[in-house]
């Protein structure tokens, strides 16, 4: 895990993880402004792969945030179920791998 925080930087990484969390919550917003307008939507799809990239805790703040998404399953579960996974994988790897 050290070898690739030292390839990409440290602060690179926060940066990502800003930027995609920021995407993610943004995301929500937006696709809950075409919802009530009637426009064309943000893919369900595409709201969880921005999760799945690490876009997790922006996704979930903007879903209770917005109220969007709130009583699908897939995203009250499924939200905080991927966060929860890559919380797990990232101690992993700093266990496993010093």
């Amino acid at each position: 895990m050290s070898n690739i925080i030292t390839l990409i930087g440290l602060k690179n990484l926060i940066i990502y993880f800003l930027i995609i969390n920021l995407i993610g919550f943004l995301s929500m917003g937006i696709d809950k402004l075409k919802a009530k307008k009637d426009w064309w939507r943000i893919p369900e799809g595409t709201l969880l792969m921005i999760a799945i990239l690490g876009g997790g805790i922006g996704s979930i703040l903007g879903m209770y945030t917005f109220r969007h998404k709130t009583k699908k399953m897939k995203f009250t579960v499924g939200m905080p179920t991927i966060l929860i996974s890559e919380i797990a994988l990232i101690i992993y790897c700093f266990i496993k791998f010093p």
